[in-house]
């Protein structure tokens, strides 16, 4: 059974580990590390400086194996109403397995249910296929507004993504 948790530093190690080669590192975090391959010590840096928010929610999904997957949720506006998830990744040898969509949606459900939150975002590009159905079969859906991100000298166009308190 998969279960959600906050993040711990050591689930550092574990994550870093999923990601092999730049093309899926900036999939999963665009341009938000200057460079790659990062380690454990880079991602607890990076979630350090927001560790004394009550607005950055750095999650761990685990299941009776250990973590198996990751994800960030942050508010988005002051009153606390919008929630936009990110930084979504998955243990590389359990892809394609249902835990993406597992995660999702329990995140989703804390979201609405705990945190009260009446809508939630989510950005992906549209080269990551695997990210994208994910998230439709989740319940989001796009919104029509879309960006462009320069990664490794190309333009990568991001589709944004919504779902509200139904």
């Amino acid at each position: 059974m998969l279960r959600l948790r906050p993040y711990k530093k050591c689930d550092a190690r574990y994550i870093v580990s999923w990601i092999k080669d730049e093309v899926s590192f900036r999939k999963w975090c665009a341009d938000r590390y200057e460079s790659y391959p990062i380690g454990p010590e880079d991602m607890n840096a990076q979630y350090a400086a927001t560790d004394d928010t009550d607005t950055f929610f750095p999650m761990t999904a685990f299941d009776e194996t250990g973590v198996v997957g990751h994800m960030i949720m942050r508010f988005t506006d002051e009153e606390k109403q919008e929630l936009r998830f990110g930084f979504v990744i998955v243990d590389d040898s359990k892809r394609g397995k249902g835990y993406g969509r597992e995660m999702i949606g329990l995140a989703m459900k804390y979201a609405f249910e705990i945190l009260k939150v009446q809508k939630i975002t989510i950005g992906v590009f549209d080269n990551n296929e695997s990210a994208y159905k994910c998230y439709i079969s989740s319940g989001f859906h796009e919104t029509g507004e879309n960006s462009f991100c320069s990664v490794l000298g190309q333009e990568w166009r991001c589709l944004e993504l919504e779902v509200s308190r139904g």
